[in-house]
């Protein structure tokens, strides 16, 4: 073979392995993982889900199986799930506002706030609109028994558009460990260690998705607030899965069993204790090529690091 041709076919591996981001260059494809949302059935917003607040920019489409979720001067808007779990899977397909989005933020998210305001525990995906030329901002959070004072961010470029198509965001919660996955990629895995345990959300949950301004903090520290003229700033959200062991108020304890890897709970079984060697070079790719912070990298932020970060 030339070296012409060494050339041209080596050219031509890295055209197919690698997608084009809008400023920050090339990065390669993702791999190859099970498609975790294939195990759960689809829900409809009628089926799964009541409004949050700022009801008048919350608009159900197809029948009840999506929904726009609005931002603009008078309100931010957000639907609430139906039930409270406490484990499961859960998922939207969503596709974030396109244009001059700063200081916007759309948030999927489980929270226990109203029924435990000192204490509350919450597992958070964040994405934070942009500035002129920069891309959306994919955040990951987690607090458990009120352990507000301590952040544990993770911050990622995304490897495509959030604008152009729905993606799939999901959140695995059960006793053995949290999962964040964009598309089935995970992108984040909190393992339930004895380093972590104080502040692992253990408690009911609810399912949220908002809109919302979030000038003081959301696009590089508040530097760019969010600017109404390019008002109303419009999430699309359809594509629900929530497949876990659901509150009732009537049991004193849970019904679901949440120890043993023999359940057969389809959520906190031994199928979803950890993951998957796919799953696991997908993590490693998602960190290795796409996460840009860590709190747990952040010496400015900690004198010293929360416990869960020394045993890693």
């Amino acid at each position: 073979m030339t070296i012409f041709h060494k050339n041209l076919l080596l050219s031509i591996v890295i055209l197919f392995n690698t997608v084009h981001v809008y400023s920050h260059g090339p990065v390669y494809r993702p791999p190859d993982v099970e498609r975790l949302t294939d195990s759960f059935s689809r829900l409809t917003v009628n089926q799964s889900c009541n409004v949050f607040y700022g009801g008048a920019n919350v608009h159900v489409t197809s029948n009840g199986a999506d929904a726009e979720l609005s931002l603009d001067k008078s309100s931010g808007s957000g639907l609430l799930s139906k039930n409270k779990y406490y484990y499961g899977f859960f998922n939207a397909a969503m596709k974030m506002p396109s244009g001059f989005t700063s200081g916007v933020v759309v948030a999927y998210y489980l929270s226990n706030f109203d029924a435990f305001p000192h204490n509350h525990d919450e597992i958070d995906f964040e994405l934070l609109g942009h500035e002129k030329r920069r891309e959306w901002v994919l955040q990951t959070n987690m607090y458990g028994n009120g352990s507000v004072k301590t952040g544990r961010e993770e911050k990622f470029y995304l490897w495509f558009d959030p604008t152009q198509g729905f993606h799939d965001y999901s959140i695995l919660w059960n006793n053995h460990h949290i999962v964040f996955l964009v598309d089935n990629i995970p992108v984040r895995e909190v393992i339930h260690s004895n380093a972590i345990s104080a502040a692992y959300p253990s408690k009911p949950m609810s399912v949220y998705a908002t809109i919302w301004d979030g000038s003081q903090w959301a696009t590089r520290g508040g530097k760019y607030p969010v600017d109404y003229k390019y008002a109303p700033f419009v999430a699309s959200m359809g594509g629900i899965q929530m497949e876990g062991c659901i509150l009732n108020t009537k049991d004193v304890a849970p019904s679901c069993s949440r120890n043993s890897l023999s359940s057969l709970d389809p959520v906190d079984g031994e199928r979803f204790a950890k993951l998957s060697s796919q799953q696991t070079t997908g993590l490693e790719w998602a960190r290795g090529k796409h996460m840009f912070y860590s709190y747990c990298q952040d010496k400015s932020r900690y004198k010293v690091m929360p416990p869960e970060c020394n045993s890693k």
